[in-house]
């Protein structure tokens, strides 16, 4: 077997490179693109440990000298014991304080429940109880007076009447609360309670009473209506909630015909004006006449006890009452003619002239 020279083995001009990957060969020494999973070129560095390392490394207490059994910077050991038992103790006096000591105001009333069942209502002032969780006060206003308005948010509200007609109807409930524990504890929504049994009531009393009653003499009757009603009902359900009053804002008819509705109305209380009018000229005439007749009466009496006296001063009153209003009064004799102006004598005929003529000298004889 012959051993060639080395030069021979592989000549330079049939020498081959090997084969290069995307980034090149693993030798630095050429031109293309470095492997990045290649050794760097100087050899691998140490490298330092990584963040998560030391943070960990800190966790467990190996960091900045300090022993193992806790975060660094905490106390350990027989004292950090006291400082906790004696933090949890002033966290439970607040706690305790914060849930037994209870400010009741004028108009207030405390609901106290141990575990859910009722033990008794606080009266105002500052009142004691089981702290949280074992007892739970609740808060209600007893003097505040509540005010629904129906319909809510305006709008109609449109009822039938008795004489089957419909009528828009708007008018408030006043209410407040007067057993605080049957508040809390008998009915899930007090309010929502009150306005359906306010709408119920109303509608049962509006639907008993006339259109002409309803929109005006009738209002009064149906607000104390309502709130008996109202009143039955609450109490049947032990609400704890009393009815301060029933009020009617608006009672209209619908707007559809509202204008009609007001012409009628206008001339009904014409009507009744004149009716007014009428019975008071009535009441005035039937004074006068009661008064004449009494009158009349006490001059019976002086005459049926003095008939001839009577009877001569009733002439010389009346007569005395027609002559006031004359301009000249004139007294009469037998035999003497009256004095005339002369304006009269022109008017008189000349037959009666003579006569005339004569009569002033007689009279001045007279």
């Amino acid at each position: 077997m012959t051993i060639l020279p080395g030069w021979l083995r592989r000549p330079p001009f049939l020498a081959i490179e090997p084969p290069k990957g995307p980034w090149g060969g693993g030798d630095d020494s050429s031109n293309g693109p470095r492997n990045p999973w290649a050794v760097p070129p100087g050899g691998r560095k140490a490298a330092g440990p990584s963040a998560l390392d030391d943070f960990l490394r800190k966790a467990r207490g190996g960091g900045g000298g300090g022993g193992g059994g806790g975060f660094s910077g905490l106390p350990s050991g027989p004292n950090a014991r006291v400082l906790w038992m004696i933090g949890a103790a002033i966290i439970l006096l607040i706690w305790i304080g914060f849930t037994s000591i209870h400010p009741i105001a004028p108009q207030q009333r405390g609901v106290v429940t141990n575990f859910g069942r009722y033990t008794g209502t606080l009266q105002p002032g500052i009142q004691l109880t089981l702290p949280a969780p074992f007892a739970h006060v609740t808060k209600v206003d007893v003097q505040n007076i509540r005010t629904e308005d129906f319909p809510d948010g305006g709008g109609e509200n449109l009822m039938l009447t008795g004489d089957q007609n419909i009528i828009n109807l708007a008018y408030s409930v006043r209410w407040k609360i007067a057993s605080p524990e049957d508040y809390v504890f008998q009915i899930d929504k007090p309010r929502e309670t009150v306005r359906a049994t306010a709408e119920a009531a109303m509608r049962e009393v509006v639907a008993n009473v006339s259109l002409d009653q309803a929109l005006g003499p009738g209002r009064t009757y149906i607000e104390n209506q309502v709130q008996e009603r109202m009143a039955t009902i609450l109490r049947d359900y032990n609400s704890g909630i009393v009815v301060q009053g029933v009020a009617i804002k608006q009672a209209d008819p619908p707007e559809r015909v509202n204008d009609a509705f007001k012409d009628v109305t206008a001339a009904q209380q014409d009507s009744q004006a004149y009716r007014n009018q009428a019975q008071s000229y009535a009441q005035q005439v039937l004074a006068g006449a009661q008064g004449e007749a009494a009158q009349f009466d006490k001059v019976y009496e002086q005459y049926r006890l003095a008939p001839e006296v009577t009877r001569r001063r009733m002439y010389y009153e009346t007569m005395e009452a027609v002559l006031a209003k004359s301009d000249k009064t004139i007294v009469e004799t037998p035999g003497v003619v009256p004095y005339l102006p002369l304006d009269r004598a022109k008017r008189i005929p000349n037959a009666v002239a003579p006569a005339t003529a004569e009569a002033p000298a007689q009279g001045a004889g007279q």
